[in-house]
Protein backbone atom coordinates (compact mmCIF):
# COMPACT_ATOMS: atom_id res chain seq x y z
CA UNK A 1 0.00 0.00 0.00
CA UNK A 2 0.53 3.43 -0.86
CA UNK A 3 1.28 6.23 1.74
CA UNK A 4 0.20 9.83 0.35
CA UNK A 5 -0.04 13.33 1.37
CA UNK A 6 -3.40 15.69 1.66
CA UNK A 7 -3.21 19.03 2.58
CA UNK A 8 -5.35 22.36 2.65
CA UNK A 9 -3.02 24.65 1.14
CA UNK A 10 -3.61 28.16 2.32
CA UNK A 11 -1.73 31.10 3.07
CA UNK A 12 -1.15 30.13 6.73
CA UNK A 13 -0.05 26.22 5.48
CA UNK A 14 3.16 25.52 4.17
CA UNK A 15 3.72 26.74 0.57
CA UNK A 16 2.97 23.82 -2.07
CA UNK A 17 5.96 23.88 -3.84
CA UNK A 18 8.13 23.96 -0.33
CA UNK A 19 5.92 20.90 1.15
CA UNK A 20 5.96 18.99 -2.34
CA UNK A 21 9.20 18.83 -1.95
CA UNK A 22 9.41 17.85 1.41
CA UNK A 23 7.01 15.13 0.70
CA UNK A 24 8.94 13.48 -2.43
CA UNK A 25 11.98 13.50 0.08
CA UNK A 26 10.69 11.91 2.61
CA UNK A 27 9.35 8.85 0.61
CA UNK A 28 5.86 9.30 0.46
CA UNK A 29 3.64 8.45 -2.87
CA UNK A 30 1.32 11.43 -3.81
CA UNK A 31 0.55 14.91 -2.90
CA UNK A 32 -3.21 15.72 -2.81
CA UNK A 33 -4.61 19.57 -2.60
CA UNK A 34 -8.80 20.27 -1.65
CA UNK A 35 -10.51 23.42 -2.96
CA UNK A 36 -13.31 25.55 -1.98
CA UNK A 37 -13.56 28.62 -4.19
CA UNK A 38 -14.90 29.99 -1.99
CA UNK A 39 -17.83 29.74 1.61
CA UNK A 40 -20.84 31.98 1.64
CA UNK A 41 -21.87 33.93 4.57
CA UNK A 42 -25.31 31.87 4.94
CA UNK A 43 -22.89 28.32 5.10
CA UNK A 44 -24.34 26.19 7.42
CA UNK A 45 -21.20 23.85 8.36
CA UNK A 46 -22.12 20.15 8.93
CA UNK A 47 -19.00 19.33 11.47
CA UNK A 48 -18.49 22.23 13.87
CA UNK A 49 -20.38 25.32 14.98
CA UNK A 50 -18.67 28.12 12.57
CA UNK A 51 -16.65 27.77 9.18
CA UNK A 52 -12.63 27.17 9.78
CA UNK A 53 -10.92 30.01 8.05
CA UNK A 54 -8.58 27.09 6.06
CA UNK A 55 -12.42 26.73 4.44
CA UNK A 56 -12.31 30.42 3.17
CA UNK A 57 -8.77 30.79 2.18
CA UNK A 58 -7.89 27.81 -0.27
CA UNK A 59 -5.58 27.97 -2.67
CA UNK A 60 -6.63 27.61 -6.77
CA UNK A 61 -6.00 23.97 -6.83
CA UNK A 62 -4.66 23.44 -10.28
CA UNK A 63 -2.29 26.99 -9.47
CA UNK A 64 -1.07 24.51 -6.29
CA UNK A 65 -0.59 21.48 -8.00
CA UNK A 66 1.13 23.34 -10.84
CA UNK A 67 3.54 24.87 -8.19
CA UNK A 68 3.91 21.28 -6.63
CA UNK A 69 4.47 19.53 -10.19
CA UNK A 70 7.96 21.66 -11.14
CA UNK A 71 9.77 21.28 -8.09
CA UNK A 72 9.03 17.76 -7.70
CA UNK A 73 10.25 14.06 -10.16
CA UNK A 74 8.62 11.60 -8.76
CA UNK A 75 5.32 11.75 -6.74
CA UNK A 76 1.95 11.95 -8.27
CA UNK A 77 -0.59 15.31 -7.41
CA UNK A 78 -3.64 15.18 -7.26
CA UNK A 79 -6.82 16.76 -5.41
CA UNK A 80 -8.97 15.83 -2.77
CA UNK A 81 -11.02 16.59 -3.80
CA UNK A 82 -12.22 19.28 -6.68
CA UNK A 83 -16.01 20.11 -6.81
CA UNK A 84 -17.15 19.25 -10.32
CA UNK A 85 -20.14 20.79 -10.81
CA UNK A 86 -18.79 24.04 -9.72
CA UNK A 87 -15.86 24.10 -12.76
CA UNK A 88 -16.89 24.70 -16.75
CA UNK A 89 -15.42 21.23 -18.21
CA UNK A 90 -14.01 22.65 -21.42
CA UNK A 91 -11.34 24.78 -18.64
CA UNK A 92 -11.32 21.71 -16.58
CA UNK A 93 -10.18 19.38 -18.94
CA UNK A 94 -7.44 22.34 -20.72
CA UNK A 95 -6.36 22.24 -16.91
CA UNK A 96 -5.82 18.68 -15.95
CA UNK A 97 -4.43 18.02 -19.52
CA UNK A 98 -1.64 20.68 -19.22
CA UNK A 99 -0.73 20.00 -15.66
CA UNK A 100 -0.24 16.01 -17.16
CA UNK A 101 2.28 17.45 -19.80
CA UNK A 102 4.09 19.59 -16.95
CA UNK A 103 4.18 16.68 -14.29
CA UNK A 104 5.43 14.18 -17.07
CA UNK A 105 2.00 12.29 -16.36
CA UNK A 106 1.70 12.46 -12.75
CA UNK A 107 -1.81 13.70 -11.98
CA UNK A 108 -4.43 11.89 -10.15
CA UNK A 109 -7.90 13.51 -10.33
CA UNK A 110 -10.08 13.02 -7.34
CA UNK A 111 -13.35 14.62 -7.62
CA UNK A 112 -16.79 15.51 -5.45
CA UNK A 113 -19.67 16.53 -6.42
CA UNK A 114 -19.96 19.22 -3.26
CA UNK A 115 -21.65 19.29 0.09
CA UNK A 116 -22.22 23.21 0.13
CA UNK A 117 -25.65 24.34 -1.40
CA UNK A 118 -25.18 28.08 -1.02
CA UNK A 119 -21.63 27.48 -2.78
CA UNK A 120 -23.22 25.85 -5.67
CA UNK A 121 -25.84 28.15 -6.35
CA UNK A 122 -23.27 30.74 -6.08
CA UNK A 123 -21.73 28.81 -9.16
CA UNK A 124 -24.45 28.60 -11.27
CA UNK A 125 -26.04 25.13 -10.47
CA UNK A 126 -28.67 24.09 -8.52
CA UNK A 127 -27.91 21.64 -5.55
CA UNK A 128 -30.21 19.04 -6.64
CA UNK A 129 -28.37 19.19 -10.17
CA UNK A 130 -25.32 18.44 -8.37
CA UNK A 131 -24.57 14.92 -8.88
CA UNK A 132 -26.22 15.40 -12.71
CA UNK A 133 -23.86 18.00 -13.59
CA UNK A 134 -20.70 15.79 -12.09
CA UNK A 135 -21.64 12.70 -14.13
CA UNK A 136 -21.89 14.94 -17.36
CA UNK A 137 -18.51 16.72 -16.27
CA UNK A 138 -16.88 13.49 -16.05
CA UNK A 139 -18.02 12.60 -19.32
CA UNK A 140 -17.06 15.63 -21.17
CA UNK A 141 -13.57 15.28 -19.25
CA UNK A 142 -13.06 12.51 -20.77
CA UNK A 143 -14.29 13.02 -24.50
CA UNK A 144 -11.84 15.86 -24.25
CA UNK A 145 -8.46 14.17 -23.28
CA UNK A 146 -9.45 10.91 -25.90
CA UNK A 147 -11.22 12.06 -28.70
CA UNK A 148 -9.12 14.70 -31.56
CA UNK A 149 -12.57 15.78 -31.94
CA UNK A 150 -14.67 15.79 -28.68
CA UNK A 151 -18.57 16.73 -28.15
CA UNK A 152 -20.52 16.24 -25.34
CA UNK A 153 -24.77 17.28 -25.30
CA UNK A 154 -25.93 17.24 -21.89
CA UNK A 155 -28.43 18.83 -19.63
CA UNK A 156 -25.84 21.11 -17.50
CA UNK A 157 -22.49 20.39 -20.34
CA UNK A 158 -23.00 21.17 -23.40
CA UNK A 159 -20.43 21.99 -26.07
CA UNK A 160 -20.43 21.69 -30.36
CA UNK A 161 -17.66 19.27 -32.19
CA UNK A 162 -14.28 21.05 -30.83
CA UNK A 163 -10.47 20.90 -30.83
CA UNK A 164 -8.51 20.97 -27.65
CA UNK A 165 -5.40 19.82 -27.15
CA UNK A 166 -2.73 19.48 -25.58
CA UNK A 167 -4.26 15.91 -24.66
CA UNK A 168 -2.91 14.29 -21.46
CA UNK A 169 0.62 12.36 -20.96
CA UNK A 170 -1.48 9.44 -19.23
CA UNK A 171 -3.70 8.20 -22.43
CA UNK A 172 -4.68 4.49 -20.83
CA UNK A 173 -6.87 5.74 -21.10
CA UNK A 174 -6.45 9.18 -19.66
CA UNK A 175 -5.64 10.65 -15.77
CA UNK A 176 -7.62 8.52 -13.16
CA UNK A 177 -10.46 9.79 -12.31
CA UNK A 178 -11.23 8.83 -8.34
CA UNK A 179 -14.78 9.88 -7.05
CA UNK A 180 -15.13 11.11 -3.28
CA UNK A 181 -18.47 10.25 -1.61
CA UNK A 182 -20.43 8.40 0.23
CA UNK A 183 -24.15 6.81 0.62
CA UNK A 184 -26.40 4.20 -1.13
CA UNK A 185 -25.35 4.75 -4.96
CA UNK A 186 -21.58 6.03 -4.45
CA UNK A 187 -19.91 2.68 -5.68
CA UNK A 188 -22.74 2.64 -8.79
CA UNK A 189 -21.04 5.70 -9.74
CA UNK A 190 -17.59 4.54 -9.31
CA UNK A 191 -18.06 1.98 -11.29
CA UNK A 192 -19.53 3.71 -13.81
CA UNK A 193 -17.43 6.90 -14.44
CA UNK A 194 -14.16 6.87 -12.48
CA UNK A 195 -11.32 4.35 -11.84
CA UNK A 196 -10.85 4.81 -8.16
CA UNK A 197 -12.93 5.53 -4.93
CA UNK A 198 -11.84 7.99 -2.63
CA UNK A 199 -13.68 7.12 0.65
CA UNK A 200 -13.50 9.08 4.19
CA UNK A 201 -13.67 6.71 6.66
CA UNK A 202 -15.46 7.20 9.81
CA UNK A 203 -14.45 4.71 12.69
CA UNK A 204 -17.08 5.80 15.20
CA UNK A 205 -19.95 4.86 13.29
CA UNK A 206 -23.51 5.73 13.65
CA UNK A 207 -26.13 6.14 11.34
CA UNK A 208 -26.41 10.07 11.22
CA UNK A 209 -23.30 10.08 8.68
CA UNK A 210 -24.58 8.30 6.10
CA UNK A 211 -23.86 10.09 3.24
CA UNK A 212 -21.75 12.04 4.66
CA UNK A 213 -18.32 9.70 5.46
CA UNK A 214 -17.86 5.99 5.40
CA UNK A 215 -18.49 3.31 7.75
CA UNK A 216 -15.19 2.04 8.45
CA UNK A 217 -16.27 -1.26 9.43
CA UNK A 218 -17.95 -1.86 6.76
CA UNK A 219 -14.94 -1.96 3.75
CA UNK A 220 -15.08 -5.72 3.80
CA UNK A 221 -18.00 -5.20 1.84
CA UNK A 222 -17.67 -2.34 -0.33
CA UNK A 223 -14.55 -4.11 -1.75
CA UNK A 224 -16.72 -6.65 -2.50
CA UNK A 225 -19.10 -5.14 -3.89
CA UNK A 226 -16.75 -2.76 -6.01
CA UNK A 227 -15.02 -5.94 -7.43
CA UNK A 228 -18.67 -7.55 -8.51
CA UNK A 229 -19.59 -4.34 -9.91
CA UNK A 230 -16.13 -3.94 -12.32
CA UNK A 231 -16.57 -7.46 -13.42
CA UNK A 232 -19.87 -7.22 -14.55
CA UNK A 233 -18.70 -3.61 -16.18
CA UNK A 234 -15.77 -5.23 -17.52
CA UNK A 235 -13.92 -2.99 -15.97
CA UNK A 236 -10.07 -3.31 -14.36
CA UNK A 237 -10.15 -3.34 -10.36
CA UNK A 238 -11.07 -0.37 -8.76
CA UNK A 239 -8.49 1.29 -6.77
CA UNK A 240 -9.16 2.87 -3.31
CA UNK A 241 -7.45 5.58 -1.43
CA UNK A 242 -8.75 5.91 2.02
CA UNK A 243 -8.57 8.93 3.74
CA UNK A 244 -9.78 9.93 7.27
CA UNK A 245 -7.56 7.73 8.78
CA UNK A 246 -4.27 8.33 11.34
CA UNK A 247 -1.59 5.27 10.37
CA UNK A 248 -1.81 3.43 13.30
CA UNK A 249 -1.08 -0.19 13.08
CA UNK A 250 -4.69 -1.09 13.53
CA UNK A 251 -5.89 0.93 10.70
CA UNK A 252 -3.09 0.49 8.04
CA UNK A 253 -3.13 -3.23 8.43
CA UNK A 254 -6.90 -3.20 8.26
CA UNK A 255 -6.49 -1.31 4.86
CA UNK A 256 -4.18 -3.61 4.07
CA UNK A 257 -5.67 -6.98 4.56
CA UNK A 258 -8.50 -5.21 2.29
CA UNK A 259 -6.80 -4.75 -0.75
CA UNK A 260 -6.69 -0.76 -0.75
CA UNK A 261 -4.26 0.58 -2.36
CA UNK A 262 -3.35 4.21 -1.31
CA UNK A 263 -3.84 5.77 2.62
CA UNK A 264 -3.60 9.59 2.32
CA UNK A 265 -2.78 11.45 5.50
CA UNK A 266 -3.67 14.96 6.13
CA UNK A 267 -1.29 17.48 7.12
CA UNK A 268 -2.48 20.49 9.25
CA UNK A 269 -3.01 24.30 7.29
CA UNK A 270 -2.23 26.48 10.45
CA UNK A 271 1.70 26.92 9.86
CA UNK A 272 4.62 25.64 8.34
CA UNK A 273 6.33 24.48 11.01
CA UNK A 274 2.98 22.50 11.75
CA UNK A 275 2.71 21.02 8.51
CA UNK A 276 6.06 19.87 8.36
CA UNK A 277 6.59 18.73 11.80
CA UNK A 278 3.07 16.61 11.48
CA UNK A 279 5.41 14.91 7.84
CA UNK A 280 7.87 13.67 9.75
CA UNK A 281 5.40 12.08 12.55
CA UNK A 282 3.87 10.33 9.71
CA UNK A 283 7.17 9.35 7.64
CA UNK A 284 8.13 7.68 11.04
CA UNK A 285 5.05 6.21 11.70
CA UNK A 286 4.78 4.51 8.50
CA UNK A 287 8.44 3.66 7.87
CA UNK A 288 8.03 0.15 9.17
CA UNK A 289 5.24 -0.69 6.25
CA UNK A 290 7.69 0.84 3.52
Amino acid sequence: MDFGISMFPTPTSAGPAEIAVAIENAGFESYFVSEHSHIPVDTDFPIADEVPMVYKSMYDPFVAMAAAATVTTKIRIGTAILIAPQHNAINFAKSVSTLDQISGGRIDVGIGAGWNPPEMVNHGVAFTDRFKATRETIEALVELWTKDEAEYHGDVVDFSKSWQWPKPVQNNPHPPIYLAGSGPNILKRVVALGQGWMPVFQPNWDDSLLGVQTNYHQLAQDVAELAERADAAGKPKIKITAMGLLPTPEHVDYLMENGVERMMLTLPSDSPQQGMDALGTYADMVSQYK
